[in-house]
């Protein structure tokens, strides 16, 4: 199969082919009408730029295409590295910018580039598609915070243990009564349209605070979790409760309930303990430093690459290998949470 097939199949010259297949078909204003044509025959077609007449190709390239969404991705990026150096592997990184025909784009590019597999990674929160075309060959699909449906081989960190692991440090510090929840609730939809994350946390809470005879006071939930939400939610509470410990679903809004303590005259932990989840830069910044239930970016980025390299290399062959693949959240100890007073 060569680029005058994929040319002559979609009705094209073959130099408007190449552009297209080249990315720039908008830089020199190819209709998107051809464009797409030309990318949806090659597909059909199985044509591979860089291969020997679009065939097939023997051996590995040691190379692995990384796509991200869009956002801060550095550690799931470190950890990605360092897992194809491990490997003895070549990382590609790029980005989508959130657009799904970029993600597309870039996808075809990586393998088009001899990229051995792709790993898809959604870092940003709420529901995000797959690109087109990314299980046409070995792929891994990595979620940090997204909402994802995917036949594929899925790397995400595991928030329902992450929510049983939060109840266990208030428990353990003695924290039986109340206990308030910031940022959800109280039924089970109640959750920000891209709180994903909350559901399973919320599952793991209240999993262990059942099994304990644990009852919530109060729950809260934010339309967003941001400082500003935090702040408001707590200071609502505040009106009608004196809490023992606040329990925040996003390090944000803990951030935001740090300071609406302080206006009351209340101090983290002395007079309440405060819990978070995320272990983002925030967590570092508060005073005390929030202890909270980490994101494991890093390892969420190696453990993508480390399936991949499985699937390419050809491991594990015979045996099913697990779809989704949940990453423990690491407890990130602080000064914020005191023991309860009796």
């Amino acid at each position: 199969m060569t680029l005058a097939d994929v040319a002559a199949a979609s009705g094209v010259s073959v130099t408007t082919a190449s552009l297209v297949l080249t990315g720039r078909a908008r830089e020199l204003r190819i209709s998107e009408a051809a464009e797409q044509r030309v990318r949806s025959t090659a597909r059909e077609l199985g044509y591979r730029r860089g291969t020997p007449a679009g065939g097939p190709r023997s051996g590995l390239s040691r190379t692995i295409g990384f796509v991200l969404d869009t956002g801060p991705a550095g550690d799931v990026v470190k950890g990605a590295v360092e897992a194809a150096h491990r490997h003895g592997f070549m990382l590609l990184v790029a980005e989508s910018g959130g657009d799904p025909a970029m993600g597309r784009s870039l996808v075809e590019a990586m393998r088009d580039r001899r990229a051995d597999g792709v790993v898809f990674a959604a870092t940003r929160p709420g529901t995000v598609a797959e690109p087109d075309g990314l299980g046409h060959g070995p792929a891994v699909v990595l979620s940090c915070a997204a909402a994802l449906s995917s036949c594929l081989p899925t790397v995400v960190p595991d928030e329902e243990r992450g929510g049983r692991s939060a109840a266990r440090v208030l428990l353990d510090a003695g924290h039986d009564r109340g206990v308030h929840l910031i940022g959800a609730g109280p039924g089970p939809c109640d959750v920000p349209p891209d709180g994903v994350a909350a559901v399973d946390r919320l599952a793991g809470l209240r999993a262990v605070f059942d099994a304990a005879g644990v009852e919530v006071v109060s729950t809260h939930s934010c339309p967003k979790w941001t400082p500003e939400d935090g702040y408001a939610a707590t200071t609502n509470l505040l009106r009608r409760h004196r809490p023992r410990a606040l329990l925040c679903l996003d390090d944000r809004l803990a951030f935001g309930a740090y300071q609406a303590l302080a206006d009351a005259g209340l101090s983290v932990p002395g007079d309440v303990s405060v819990l978070g989840f995320g272990d983002f830069p925030v967590a570092s910044w508060t005073r005390p430093r929030l202890t909270t239930v980490a994101l494991p970016c890093h390892e969420l980025g190696a453990r993508a690459v480390d399936v991949l390299v499985e699937i390419v290399e050809g491991r594990g062959r015979g045996a099913r290998p697990p779809l989704v693949h949940r990453v423990p959240m690491p407890v990130r100890r602080g000064g914020s949470v005191a023991r309860a007073h009796r």
